[in-house]
Order: C-alpha cells, then sequence, then structure tokens
C-alpha cells in the first residue's frame, strides 16, 4: 500500500507517557502549598496544559495579582522530577504501536530534553526514538507556533509538510501542528474532543492502540 503520509511526529506527554495527570497532581500541591491558589483537576488542563513554564509563571503573577514566591518553579520542577521518576507510565498501546509502526516517526514536545529521557527512559520508549526527539526548546518559539514541527520534519528529512501527521492532546499543539500546515490528530484524553476540534484537529482518535487503523481510514478517506 501507498501511504500519503511520509512522517508521523508525535507529542510526548499525554501522547505516549501518561504524564500529565502525574505532573497536574504535583502542580495542584505546589500551588497551594506555595500560592493559596486551589484549583481542580479540570481548570489547571484548561489553564495551562501545553504552555511553557514562563508563560504558567506569568499566569500564576495575575492569578495572585503579585509576583509568585521565589522558587516557585524549582520546587516544581524538582518535584515533579521525583514523581515523574516514581510514577510515569506509557499510553496503553504505545510501546507496541512504536515497534510496529511502518512510517517513519519521531518526537515534538513542549518539555525538555531531560524531561523526555525521564519519561520515555522509564517507560522504555527511549529505545525506539534514540535521535528523533525534538524539543521547543531546539527552536525560538514554543507551541502553539510551528516551529518545532517544521524542525522535527526538517530533521527527519521529511521536505513537505503537509505528508506529515501531528498527534497531539493539547489545543496549544493541535494549534501548532495545523500552523506548521500538517494533519493532525488530536488523541482526546484529558481534553474534550469538541476543544480540540475547535483548535483545529482534522480527526479525533481516543486509543492510541488503534491509531495504524485510524491513519489507514483516514487516508483512505481523504486522499
Amino acid at each position: 500500500m501507498v501511504r500519503y503520509f511520509e512522517l508521523i511526529i508525535f507529542d510526548c506527554d499525554g501522547v505516549l507517557v501518561d504524564s500529565e495527570r502525574v505532573t497536574s497532581e504535583v502542580f495542584s500541591q505546589v500551588l497551594e502549598e506555595e500560592c493559596g491558589l486551589s484549583l481542580s483537576l479540570d481548570e489547571l488542563i484548561d489553564t495551562f496544559m501545553g504552555i511553557s513554564s514562563q508563560k504558567c509563571l506569568t499566569i500564576i503573577e495575575e492569578m495572585l495579582g503579585h509576583k509568585p514566591p521565589i522558587g516557585l518553579e524549582a520546587r516544581y520542577q524538582n518535584d515533579i522530577s521525583k514523581a515523574l521518576q516514581k510514577s510515569v507510565t506509557a499510553i496503553t498501546g504505545v510501546e507496541k504501536l512504536l515497534a510496529e509502526l511502518s512510517i517513519p516517526f519521531c518526537v515534538a514536545s513542549g518539555g525538555s530534553h531531560e524531561k523526555m529521557q525521564t519519561t520515555l527512559g522509564k517507560t522504555n520508549l527511549l529505545k525506539h526514538l534514540e535521535g528523533k526527539l525534538f524539543s521547543t526548546a531546539d527552536v525560538l518559539r514554543g507551541k502553539p507556533y510551528p516551529d518545532v514541527y517544521l524542525h522535527a520534519a526538517e530533521n527527519m528529512q521529511c521536505q513537505d509538510p503537509s505528508r506529515c501527521l501531528v498527534i497531539e492532546d493539547s489545543p496549544l499543539g493541535v494549534e501548532g501542528g495545523a500552523a506548521a500546515g500538517m494533519t493532525v490528530f488530536g488523541f482526546a484524553d484529558l481534553v474534550k474532543k469538541q476543544k480540540l476540534i475547535n483548535s483545529g484537529a482534522d480527526h479525533i482518535i481516543t486509543e492510541m492502540e488503534n491509531l495504524v487503523n485510524e491513519i489507514t481510514l483516514y487516508e483512505n478517506r481523504t486522499y
């Protein structure tokens, strides 16, 4: 079968590894203890999911009406590193998926290379992704700008962005993939599918283990 897509670009957190719940729980605790802010899981996801640390600090400052405590980010990074080392798991079906995919693939994450090494190493996925990890730290602008997706495609020798498929679970990630001129599948797990559609997702999936079938159906229907 001739495939339309030449490259699959995965987000990392929430798509390959089930880290969003872990980070949200830690973030919630840190915000309450350090800032006196009590936010539900839905509020945390709606407000902070997919954005940079600097943007998070700006939002927290707006919520507080003053600058957040010194050392807030350092404590969060320390606590989240410990939590991820202890409890991060792979999204169901992802290891088998990566082992069997016939289409070239890589990762374009808003997280740092250090974080990806931790989460992908802990979940036994790193062996499938050596030399294929790209971070917004590598480019000028983070998501929702398209920079990291275009950077990943260039390094993976895919010259036509329209032949790339992005898998994202956050509205900002979906927007970034769409801005790059790529097809975007929204993975509706923590974020409701309508929010991903509103952000520009071309198709919605709910189980990563069915991705190959979803791609085939989409290619047959669209191309």
